[in-house]
C-alpha cells in the first residue's frame, strides 16, 4: 500500500495528474429512528464525480468492507489509486482485496480532511440534500432512499467541479423538440427535480 503520494510532488498535483485513475471511498454514519448507528459506504470516481458504489449496513466489519470493494470493481473495472482515510473499518481483508486487484491504496494524511475534499463535499451533499429531510427506519429504507438520490446525483445534478456537467449523462439522450417546454420530474417525493424537455 502507498502511505503517501510520492516524493517531490504535492498532494494537489498528484490529484490533478492522476485524476482519471483515482477513486475515493468513505463512510457516512447516520442513525435510525431508534438511535442506532447505520453506515453508508460510497465509492466515487475523481475525474467524473460519478458515484460507482453504495453499500449500507449496521455492522461495517472488515469482511463486509472488503466485499464492498469487490462489488465496486467488477470485471476489472477498477481504479489505479483508491483514496481512503485511516478509519479502522478498513482492515486486512480490505487491503488484500485491493492488492489482489492491483489497486494501490493511498491513505490520506491524519487530521487533514481537505486531502480528500471531493469525498467530504459529496458526503456533505448527501446529508444536506437527502438525509437531513427525513427519518431513517432501517438499512433497507436507507439504501432505497440513497439509491434514488444517487440516481439524481449521477444523472441529473450538474457538478461545478466538472464545469456544470453531469457525472453520468445518458449515452443516447432523446432529442426533444427545442420549442417544447421542460417538465419537472420529482425526485425523493419532490425534494429535488430533474428537468427534462418534453419529447
Amino acid at each position: 500500500m502507498l502511505e503517501h503520494h510520492g516524493r517531490g510532488q504535492t498532494w494537489s498535483i498528484f490529484l490533478r495528474n492522476e485524476a482519471k485513475g483515482i477513486w475515493a471511498c468513505d463512510f457516512l454514519q447516520t442513525t435510525n429512528l431508534f438511535s442506532r448507528p447505520v453506515f453508508a459506504f460510497f465509492v466515487v470516481k475523481h475525474a467524473t464525480r460519478r458515484v460507482v458504489h453504495l453499500g449500507v449496513t449496521r455492522h461495517p466489519t472488515d469482511a463486509w468492507v472488503a466485499q464492498q470493494l469487490r462489488e465496486a470493481t467488477p470485471f476489472h473495472h477498477k481504479p489505479k489509486f483508491l483514496l481512503r482515510d485511516n478509519d479502522a473499518k478498513f482492515g486486512p481483508a480490505f487491503a488484500r482485496v485491493a492488492e489482489v486487484s492491483g489497486i494501490r491504496i493511498v491513505r490520506t494524511p491524519v487530521q487533514a480532511p481537505r486531502a480528500n475534499a471531493l469525498m467530504e463535499r459529496f458526503l456533505g451533499s448527501v446529508r444536506r440534500e437527502c438525509l437531513d429531510h427525513g427519518l431513517i427506519l432501517g438499512e433497507r429504507p436507507l439504501h432505497r432512499v440513497l439509491r434514488e438520490y444517487l440516481g439524481y446525483f449521477n444523472q441529473a445534478r450538474p457538478r461545478q467541479g466538472i464545469h456544470q456537467a453531469i457525472p453520468d449523462p445518458p449515452r443516447h439522450a432523446a432529442i426533444g423538440d427545442p420549442t417544447r417546454p421542460f417538465h419537472a420530474v420529482p425526485v425523493l417525493g419532490g425534494l429535488h427535480h430533474d428537468y427534462q424537455r418534453a419529447a
